[in-house]
């Protein structure tokens, strides 16, 4: 593949708005998180597979979308170790002052390995056509999902049962191999999570990276693409957007004393 640097020289204001978007819904949902499991409100329905569904579409997003726009930065180790070092902050802080919820391997330390991951990965796949590349990410994420509860398989199928011998281990719990009695209130160990985030590199190198065999069919989507995304529709959630880190970091502390004060008041 050949790369066109011009490929984004528009802002993709769309891309800002959608990871705002859910910035809001994690700042909801975390929020009821909270009610739920540490002021103790019996809400069943946050239990349910709506919810389920609600966080996890979220959390999809999240990564999708952070490998979508690795090949826009400039500055990806940078950009890595700083989010790899915010979700290290996180834990640290957690487990002085909240033991009990925890944060060990969570999403930002997962997204700070990714990036960093795909530093030497990029050799590589940017030889592969990105829509073989996109496709077959997915089915591997959807193959190694499972890789927590101790097998590789496809909807609930044990295809593969992985010896427990991987799972005894911290190390090998970053990489999805959830060691027993290990317990974090966010957990996104690497795999199968590196393989949504290859999707989203994948899926940018299809939209905006020019295969030389069909560089003027793939210059034409390019430019299409580019018309769609750059379109503002909501600009308050555009700057929610581009300041994900910031935000996230500040918001379960924020939600945390807001409902502390408010079950004191009541």
């Amino acid at each position: 593949m050949k790369e066109n640097k011009n490929a984004t020289k528009k802002r993709l204001y769309l891309i800002d708005e959608y990871r705002g978007f859910w910035i809001v819904n994690m700042i909801v949902y975390h929020g009821i998180w909270d009610l739920v499991y540490i002021f103790g409100q019996n809400w069943q329905w946050f239990r349910s597979d709506f919810a389920h569904i609600w966080q996890q579409w979220g959390c999809w997003s999240f990564i999708f979308i952070s490998g979508f726009c690795w090949q826009m930065s400039k500055h990806n180790l940078k950009r890595g170790l700083e989010v790899f070092g915010a979700g290290l902050l996180i834990t640290v802080v957690t487990l002085i002052f909240m033991p009990d919820s925890r944060v060990i391997f969570g999403v930002l330390t997962l997204l700070g390995s990714c990036m960093l991951l795909m530093i030497p990965c990029h050799v590589l796949f940017q030889k592969i056509n990105p829509l073989l590349g996109a496709i077959v990410s997915f089915v591997i994420f959807l193959f190694v999902y499972p890789v927590n509860d101790g097998y590789f398989g496809f909807a609930g199928m044990k295809m593969v049962e992985l010896p427990e011998v991987l799972y005894n281990s911290l190390f090998g719990t970053y990489l999805g191999f959830t060691q027993l009695g290990f317990w974090s209130t966010d957990y996104f160990s690497l795999f199968p999570w590196f393989f949504m985030y290859a999707i989203g590199y994948f899926t940018y190198s299809f939209l905006f990276v020019s295969p030389k065999e069909t560089s003027q069919k793939a210059g034409k989507r390019r430019e299409k693409t580019t018309a769609i995304l750059s379109k503002s529709i909501c600009p308050p959630l555009g700057w929610i957007g581009r300041n994900s880190l910031i935000i996230y970091m500040l918001h379960q502390p924020v939600i945390y004393g807001i409902l502390f004060l408010w079950n004191e008041i009541k």
